[in-house]
């Protein structure tokens, strides 16, 4: 079968599978609505957390940056990894313990103040129509490549798709759509990942290949040899002060992030949470320790398919016409010789590549067969709805109970509760559509402007509500206004209305770093300036970080 057969058979068959899931799930009551009833097995939540957090940034996009920046583009995986590391030690099982159903909804109980609360909501709405607007683009690449399909198109399948499971089943019927994309997208990971080193290195593990093969050296020859630096070489693209911020960024921002915090809500206990979050880190690092791998494999293999090949030759690669009609790879013999060349001056350069297509073309490239083609595929599009997923419930729940039960109307029903939740979703949905539409950026570009707005928003407010009990309400509010104002303005200021990186070269994905310290500075500062917290408050943060019995009598037994 040809790879659009394939491509639609592998979508069809994994569409049909979340459908089922989410039509199995489908929930009546609000707790099985907005955190699965935490009812959620361990292992189940850790498969579920890594398809949640590996998305579109992750699968699609991140391994692309990485081909293109070489060793400066291994900030997503210490920025992305460490943050997860820290938010699993540091944050989840405290928040588990404080046993709310939201961001927002620990910061308003916590600060004792629905002022902090709707501060926080605003945070968190922004921060998941940033993210969403990422996993859209994702949706609406792969349909639009391997469906011929427009992108608007693409992108209003994946909403309905999305908002199926989503408005019938809440957490829980994202929490088990998300296990079985997770068991999608990895196995299209690793398979093209796998046939290429093996093809290249005769190794099938990729990261063996990756170490011990030569690959490295040749790239960085060729690289060279192109007039690039050399693949391997650090801080040629990024300068040594913006790979620490954004790193930090990623890292601090990755524990600020609603839709992953919310999956430790949906455990038993505080132990099932610390065994999913170890879980996870597991799932996560399968994909993570292949993506330098498969990232320099697509990188060498590219060049060796279209550098110096003639016009007529490139014409006459399939993959290569076909990714041509996205607008996501472009050629332009400027120099009339009649081949093209992949060089690093812009003026010069013939030859256009995406970083988004880089894992997708990448078993076309390498001549793989079309089931595998068509499996990265569904790959693809499993990252980036789980995610979508999971964003849209995080809006959807910060409306309906942070606002809606929590501050205007208390007594509403479980009825009336869930159906708001559901009129969000729908919502948030349309909005998520139009940034699929029309994107900021490079997927990977977008999430990581998300992670710097929760670096600067949730973070320092998350770990002063748990460690300090002198931070009170008055602070809370002041830091997340001015980091998050802060860290906006500077991002649109340089990334869309021309404004040079005025602090010392940082760029936009990294400029979360000062915000999360202007946040910090500033929470604590207004804290001690204004009166404490009530004893009732202080309690509450005593008794969140001292030993439950129960646990610990479980951990000895």
């Amino acid at each position: 079968m040809s790879v659009e057969l394939w491509t639609i058979l592998l979508v069809g068959i994994s569409f049909l599978l979340y459908i089922y899931i989410g039509w199995r799930s489908r929930v009546k009551d609000s707790k099985d609505f907005f955190i699965a009833g935490q009812g959620i097995p361990s292992i189940a939540n850790g498969a579920a957390t890594a398809a949640d957090w590996m998305s579109a940034a992750s699968f699609i996009s991140m391994a692309g940056l990485i081909s293109f920046l070489g060793y400066d583009g291994s900030i997503y995986l210490m920025g992305w990894t460490g943050g997860y590391v820290l938010l699993a030690l540091l944050l989840a099982p405290y928040l588990r313990k404080f046993g709310k159903y939201t961001v927002p909804d620990f910061v308003g109980d916590r600060y004792n103040s629905n002022v902090a609360r709707l501060v926080a909501v605003v945070a968190a709405i922004f921060i998941s129509l940033t993210y969403v607007a990422g996993q859209m683009r994702g949706v609406g690449i792969v349909f639009s490549r391997f469906l011929q399909v427009d992108i608007n198109t693409g992108v209003i399948i994946g909403m309905l798709i999305v908002g199926f499971f989503a408005v019938l089943g809440g957490m829980k019927g994202i929490t088990w759509t998300q296990v079985a994309q997770y068991c999608v997208l990895i196995f299209a990971y690793l398979i093209p990942a796998v046939a290429i080193a093996w093809l290249l290195t005769g190794n099938p593990i990729p990261q063996l290949a990756f170490t011990f093969s030569d690959v490295a050296t040749k790239l960085n020859q060729i690289q060279v040899d192109l007039g690039f630096k050399e693949y391997t070489q650090p801080f040629v693209n990024k300068p040594m002060l913006d790979v620490l911020f954004t790193t930090i960024a990623l890292m601090v921002g990755t524990a600020g992030l609603p839709h992953i915090i919310v999956r430790f809500y949906t455990v038993p206990s505080v132990r099932a949470a610390r065994f999913s979050a170890g879980w996870a880190l597991l799932f996560i690092a399968i994909l993570y320790t292949t993506a330098p791998a498969l990232s320099m494999f697509a990188r060498y293999n590219l060049i060796d398919s279209l550098h110096n090949r003639t016009v007529v030759e490139v014409q006459q690669l399939d993959w290569a016409t076909k990714w041509e009609k996205t607008g996501l790879l472009a050629f332009d013999d400027k120099n009339k010789d009649g081949r093209l060349q992949l060089l690093p001056n812009k003026d010069t350069n013939e030859i256009k590549i995406d970083p988004d297509i880089i894992v997708l073309s990448t078993p076309e490239v390498a001549k793989l067969a079309p089931w595998v083609i068509g499996l990265v595929a569904a790959g693809g599009l499993a990252a980036a709805l789980s995610t979508a997923s999971g964003l849209l419930l995080v809006i959807s729940s910060s409306v309906a109970h942070d606002v809606y039960y929590r501050i205007v109307d208390s007594s509403a029903s479980e009825q009336k509760r869930v159906f708001v939740g559901r009129v969000m979703i729908g919502l948030s949905l349309v909005l998520a559509g139009y940034f699929g539409v029309n994107p900021p950026g490079f997927v990977s570009q977008v999430v990581a402007f998300a992670f710097g707005l929760a670096a600067a928003s949730f973070f320092p407010v998350i770990f002063l509500g748990i460690f300090d009990k002198r931070t009170n309400a008055q602070g809370a509010i002041a830091g997340m206004l001015t980091g998050l104002t802060f860290t906006i303005i500077y991002i649109i200021g340089v990334k869309f209305a021309g404004m040079q990186p005025w602090f010392f070269g940082v760029s936009p994905e990294g400029i979360g770093t000062l915000g999360m310290l202007i946040n910090l500075v500033v929470t604590l500062v207004v804290s001690r300036l204004t009166p404490p917290p009530s004893a009732e408050v202080q309690a509450l943060v005593e008794d969140l970080r001292s030993p439950n019995i129960e646990e610990v009598q479980q951990a000895h037994s």
